[in-house]
């Protein structure tokens, strides 16, 4: 299990990480790119779920690098890792953060992030 001010601390780990508010809720961006922020389920989310129980807890979405890399992780079967109709056809992934196990959103944090990183600015993180 992870807290919602955990994640925080981990994404601001990362360089030029700056936190913000995103539609009243906290969102993390490099260089003005969002790669995290908080997703509370809209009335329209809950609904789609039917009679099943929504993920309980704080939801980060998760940016990833293109459909491709989100299906492969999705298909990892990682705890706490799922998708909503909501983010068909989009480039991101939704963490419970009750189920997630700390290593993995560190990880999903860092290919977030460098995922909206500058090219120059991830080639520099990932040589240090």
């Amino acid at each position: 299990m992870v807290t919602l001010d955990e994640a925080a601390e981990l994404a601001r780990r990362l360089p030029e990480t700056v936190e913000d508010e995103r539609r009243g809720n906290r969102s993390w961006s490099v260089r003005g790119k969002a790669f995290a922020w908080e997703r509370p389920f809209s009335k329209a989310d809950v609904k789609r779920f039917g009679d099943a129980e929504p993920p309980a807890g704080d939801i980060l979405a998760v940016m990833v690098a293109d459909l491709a890399e989100k299906e492969a992780v999705l298909a990892a079967g990682r705890l706490g890792f799922f998708t909503i109709p909501h983010f068909d056809g989009y480039s991101a992934v939704l963490i419970q953060l009750q189920e997630v196990q700390p290593r993995d959103l560190e990880e999903a944090l860092e290919d977030g992030w460098l995922s909206r990183a500058p090219q120059a600015l991830a080639d520099a993180y990932l040589a240090a």
